[in-house]
């Protein structure tokens, strides 16, 4: 135990969990970094910090400046947390679309949220350019800066720690390691480091929604699994780091969501789902011998009064 200078000493370093009771027999046995135990809930903390730090040091941000993003609510609720340690105004475009918790913890580290509405109620890739275009605007202004987070390699760095904590935490003990695409910045920075110590022993597999599956080479389409799935490739997406895509829709992340919540104790969001459900299927075709990790990129606690957990 240490005394933190401040409320980001508290990023990173969280557990590793073994599940067993959503895993069927026969399976490897599958692994979670609970990221939702970071400060705001959620690994976008890690991301958020690096970005800034970044930005901070090559002069980009400078004392007294205002940070602009768009954002599904835990990169903004992250940039919130860092922006409040360290001084500076924040600006986020956010939409109807997201989960009310999100929005109100942005609110609550002091954001000014420009909020799209979503005529259907959908995760669409028109909704994701409307609110990219819309923070391009604002981070034009003078004495701003948009971490623009779908192109900035700075928010990979800030996963090189979770995939070396996943390498002692697993005793360098890792058959396959699997991830959401949203950025693609979690799974390059988590898998590279975890590939930089076993080499292509290491199977890497990206996890999609089915409903937009164009990682895959299908057509993209509206979903619920927030955070993911944003209609293209996204620019940080690396595929001769992926070995496999795996396409889950978003039933099956909301059903794998409850059970974690319900079978295991974890209480994770939608895209945990989808890890899970990925990595499930891994995990019965390398079968019992082997260890597959994946990420519980945020906590439950923000899709309360979604349809996830609203039954």
């Amino acid at each position: 135990m240490f005394i933190g200078d401040n409320v980001l000493a508290a990023i990173g370093d969280t557990p590793l969990v073994r599940l067993h009771r959503v895993t069927p027999e026969g399976c490897a046995e599958i692994l979670v970094k609970a990221e939702g135990q970071n400060p705001t809930g959620s690994m976008k903390d890690r991301a958020a910090q690096a970005m800034i730090a970044v930005a901070e040091r090559d002069g980009r941000l400078k004392p007294g400046g205002t940070v602009v993003e768009w954002t599904s609510g835990s990169t903004g609720a992250a940039l919130g947390l860092v922006c409040a340690a360290k001084g500076y105004r924040l600006r986020l475009v956010s939409s109807t679309v997201f989960s009310a918790e999100k929005l109100t913890q942005m609110a609550a580290f002091g954001a000014e949220l420009t909020v799209v509405p979503s005529p259907d109620g959908m995760i669409t890739e028109q909704l994701f350019h409307t609110m990219i275009a819309t923070a391009e605007r604002l981070g034009r202004e003078p004495d701003t800066f948009w971490t623009d987070q779908l192109h900035n390699t700075d928010a990979i760095t800030g996963y090189h720690a979770l995939g070396q904590e996943i390498w002692a935490q697993t005793e360098c003990r890792v058959d396959a390691f699997v991830q959401a695409v949203g950025t693609a910045a979690a799974l390059r920075g988590t898998a590279s480091l975890l590939r930089y110590h076993k080499q292509r022993r290491l199977q890497v597999v990206a996890v999609e929604p089915a409903e937009s599956a164009v990682l895959s080479g299908g057509s993209p389409g509206a979903h619920r699994i927030e955070g993911i799935g944003v209609g293209y490739r996204p620019p940080l997406w690396d595929p001769t780091l992926v070995d496999e895509v795996v396409a889950v829709s978003t039933a099956d992340a909301e059903a794998m969501a409850r059970r974690l919540a319900r079978e295991e104790g974890l209480c994770a969001g939608t895209s945990s789902g989808a890890n899970v459900v990925a990595a499930i299927r891994v995990g019965l075709r390398l079968g019992p011998r082997a260890r597959v990790v994946t990420l519980l990129p945020d906590s439950g606690l923000k899709y309360l009064t979604t349809s996830v957990f609203r039954r």
